[in-house]
């Protein structure tokens, strides 16, 4: 749950009126509405009746309003008091990184825009975009590094998370190679003899990427879904071992291609170029965290 639920609810409980609110808080209407619906979603019963007059808390809001003002109060007290007990570690810094940037990209990033004797700790959290976004709307870590695509939806509202790109990256159509050298399963298939889609999981924000591309989804009417996961990593193993087709990172594939382990399963048609993004919390912040976004925005 995001710690701005808590405020927006409280303020629409105050003010009664959506509009009011929004602007007490500094958010858009729409926006602000979204954060209400993901709280009540989150709970799971609706907190406030809408109606033409403005907003009135339901009996479950009208029980969970105290709840809410002590625990937005004791999270407050507890943010204040272990941020005054980390001051000794200014030097560290958080990060988090979907899995497939942590294994490829990560390493040498962070090696050409951090000097390591000035850090005092790097911690590096490595999961799927699902549990990354969580982690950061928490407050629990600096930045998180993430593959981006403009028609992708992620859970970053543009006015609250800046992010800033880094790196460009491709997701390519990729299988093994026949015992001719051709593609064993190759694009678009046919109704005959699908290709088989080795797949990613909801929670991967590469496959919320290859959701969104409803254009690529016409294009491959003869694919049919064999296998999902969220681990990039595990297409790949797959994908080599001639279980079907994976639309893997270029970052990822790039050894197993040059190596003819793996190749192109179709033409550059249904290739999808991506960003490498950085996002930067707005609640989590210290001098390492203020240095590397300050050497980002200069480059």
């Amino acid at each position: 749950m995001d710690l701005d639920w808590l405020k927006d609810f409280l303020a629409l409980a105050e003010q009664k009126n959506f509009s009011r609110a929004a602007e007490a808080r500094n958010v858009t209407q729409p926006a602000f509405s979204r954060r209400i619906r993901a709280l009540e979603d989150w709970i799971g019963v609706p907190l406030f009746l809408r109606s033409a007059q403005g907003a009135t808390l339901t009996p479950a809001g009208a029980y969970f309003q105290p709840l809410a003002r002590d625990l937005l109060r004791n999270l407050q007290r507890l943010q204040r008091e272990t941020r005054a007990v980390g001051e000794h570690e200014r030097g560290a810094l958080s990060i988090a990184a979907t899995h497939a940037l942590s294994f490829t990209f990560f390493p040498g990033w962070i090696r050409r825009h951090m000097r390591f004797e000035a850090l005092g700790t790097l911690n590096l959290s490595s999961d799927s975009m699902a549990a990354c976004e969580q982690i950061m709307l928490g407050g629990e870590v600096h930045f998180l590094l993430c593959h981006h695509h403009a028609e992708a939806p992620t859970r970053f509202e543009a006015e609250r998370f800046q992010s800033i790109q880094v790196g460009d990256d491709m997701l390519v159509p990729l299988c093994a190679p026949d015992a001719q050298g051709l593609p064993l399963w190759p694009l678009p298939g046919t109704s005959e003899r699908p290709a088989r889609l080795l797949a990613y999981s909801q929670a991967s924000g590469l496959g919320r990427i290859l959701s969104a591309q409803t254009a690529l989804a016409q294009d491959t009417a003869g694919i049919a879904t064999v296998f999902t996961s969220h681990l990039a990593a595990t297409l790949l193993t797959m994908a080599r071992d001639g279980h079907g087709i994976a639309w893997l990172p270029l970052t990822l594939a790039e050894e197993d291609l040059a190596r003819a382990r793996l190749i192109r399963a179709g033409p550059e048609r249904f290739d999808i170029p991506i960003e490498i993004r950085l996002f930067r919390s707005p609640d989590c912040r210290n001098d390492a965290a203020d240095e590397l976004w300050a050497g980002l925005q200069a480059r």
